[in-house]
């Protein structure tokens, strides 16, 4: 299998992340959180996930051209005010994830993935409710405070099937 075709399904699974969850943010839950805070940290494991099999330089292609797909397809189907602003933090926040998972990963499994996820979350609810929605009138603050809440914990929940995905990796290595 090429290079490339071997990304093709963490591609799609990116690309798929991201125009789900760019619909989903025009959706609240609550006074706190939209829809889109519990579909789009899937793309920190995705990336990581991508990093841990394939390493930084394949996580990069993924976090392009799923950035790519899914940023057009956003200006479709989505807001394009969502759109933009949801493709400026989700390229700096998946690049930050893929540099801080490079450089921990020779530590403890779950800390490579759990450190770049959190951290990578900040940016990219900073990035993304600030472009999004400031000066729209819509509590975006409050908004973005809940979705932070809410990727941090999908994000430590998420290190279930990561953890699910690379002992199956490491069983057949050692296989």
């Amino acid at each position: 299998m090429n290079s490339f075709s071997r990304l093709l399904v963490p591609i799609f699974a990116m690309a798929a992340i991201i125009v789900v969850s760019n619909i989903l943010v025009s959706y609240p839950i609550n006074d706190w959180v939209t829809w889109g805070a519990i579909t789009f940290p899937f793309a920190f494991l995705v990336t990581d996930l991508t990093n841990r099999y394939h390493g930084a330089n394949a996580a990069r292609k993924v976090v392009l051209v799923g950035f790519a797909v899914g940023v057009v397809a956003s200006l479709i189907l989505a807001e394009p005010r969502i759109a933009v602003a949801s493709g400026a933090a989700f390229f700096v926040a998946q690049m930050l994830d893929v540099s801080i998972f490079d450089r921990l990963r020779a530590s403890k499994w779950w800390i490579a993935p759990a450190a770049s996820s959190v951290f990578s979350s900040i940016v990219d609810t900073f990035l993304f409710f600030s472009l999004a929605f400031a000066a729209t009138g819509l509590p975006w603050i409050q908004w973005a405070t809940g979705d932070l809440a809410v990727k941090w914990i999908v994000a430590l929940l998420a290190l279930i099937p990561y953890r699910l995905f690379v002992g199956r990796q490491e069983l057949a290595g050692a296989a």
